[in-house]
């Protein structure tokens, strides 16, 4: 037997999962933007169409501050809508950066930190070229109302609590 004619082993090769990883925090981002078109153009601002009597509704919001409207009533808009872009774009580089590090595989964090990422994006897109962000989901059970949010913010928190159970989570026992 040659060389040339010699079986070689196959190549084990990992997929890389960071494109598909990328492109669903696109998607993210596409959905949270359909989704305030839609609301901008069918419901006017300040007003909400019921969806399920005293539990859910569907609102047209202006939120020009932080997460729950931090920092809205602030006497220096500017300086805030400044400070809030300047966090939403260090967020995205750092969360860029772990996804791109992490991304070679796919399980939780990554799904995660996709998600994140992609809501991130979809709210600094709104306050840096609308100076707010739109929220559109106001839910409330018995006596709690949750202040109104939108599919960037539902993505940012459903990433962050896959964080947390793969922090909490049992690691497996290294032999």
């Amino acid at each position: 037997m040659n060389l040339e004619t010699m079986p070689y082993p196959p190549r084990t090769r990992t997929r890389d999962y960071r494109i598909p990883l990328l492109l669903l925090s696109a998607l993210v981002v596409v959905l949270d933007r359909l989704s305030k078109l839609w609301v901008v153009h069918h419901i006017k601002s300040g007003s909400a169409i019921t969806v399920i009597p005293g539990v859910f509704r569907l609102t047209h919001v202006l939120n020009s501050g932080a997460a729950f409207s931090m920092f809205a009533d602030s006497m220096s808009p500017g300086t805030v809508r400044k400070a809030l872009i300047a966090f939403s774009v260090l967020a995205v580089v750092i969360v860029l950066t772990m996804l791109w590090r992490a991304g070679r595989s796919l399980n939780a964090s990554t799904l995660a930190l996709a998600l994140i990422l992609g809501g991130a994006i979809g709210n600094l897109y709104d306050r840096a070229r609308l100076f707010y962000v739109v929220d559109f989901l106001e839910v409330k059970i018995v006596h709690y109302h949750w202040p109104d949010f939108n599919v960037a913010d539902s993505c940012i928190v459903i990433g962050a609590c896959l964080l947390m159970i793969e922090i909490f989570r049992a690691q497996p026992q290294r032999q």
